[in-house]
């Protein structure tokens, strides 16, 4: 029974990687929320929960763990200073600390578009700093999969997706096939070291990400 780390685990999508873990055989979930005031609904579903902020340090978050999902993000109302706060550095601390800690397995939810951020002149600075972040864990001595979704939405899984290093397209995908996809990754034997992209499609998930 692997101890997963879910940072982010208030999202949306941070919400579903954590029911999905919970509901595996193999995996024990640890939401790492910013606020006690978030816990009861990972309480009410027997999901354990360790309080840090991503502007603090949070290195204890890191203590029992043996694999990580990145899943946090500054949110779409938020100024560039937050984005670089969360997206960029808060990553990076995040990265750190799992490195001197030598989890086994670092998945990041990245996004499309991260190769390139000036080409998507609305979202750059948020692309920048997840580009920031990718780096520097691909950089790092860790084991990751950086796993980058087109547009989120809200739809029930297909568990059904397109998986390339680069797709050439952009396309949606629900949150719930993403969570399914980050969780999928943190199998040491699954896209070891590998950056891709994804969008619904119509091959099985597990088949899309082996093909790597």
């Amino acid at each position: 029974m692997d101890d997963v780390l879910v940072i982010g685990a208030n999202g949306k999508t941070g919400r579903l990687i954590c029911k999905i873990l919970e509901q595996a055989d193999h995996y024990k979930p640890y939401a790492m929320l910013r606020h006690e005031s978030q816990a009861n609904y990972f309480k009410n579903n027997n999901i354990k929960t360790v309080i840090g902020d991503l502007e603090e340090d949070f290195s204890h978050a890191f203590k029992h763990t043996d694999k990580v999902i990145f899943a946090a993000g500054s949110g779409g109302n938020t100024g560039d200073d937050k984005t670089e706060a969360v997206d960029k550095n808060g990553a990076i601390k995040a990265i750190d600390y799992a490195e001197a800690a030598q989890i086994d397995k670092f998945v990041m939810l990245s996004s499309m578009g991260t190769e390139n951020p000036s080409q998507m002149k609305s979202l750059q600075t948020y692309l920048e700093a997840k580009k920031a972040a990718d780096e520097h864990l691909q950089s790092s001595q860790l084991d990751f999969s950086i796993v980058r979704p087109g547009s989120l939405t809200d739809n029930n899984a297909s568990h059904k997706i397109q998986a390339s290093e680069r797709l050439g397209k952009f396309g949606e995908i629900s949150r719930e096939d993403v969570a399914f996809a980050l969780v999928y990754c943190l199998n040491q034997k699954h896209a070891p070291k590998k950056t891709f992209e994804i969008i619904k499609g119509d091959t099985p998930i597990e088949e899309a990400i082996n093909a790597f």
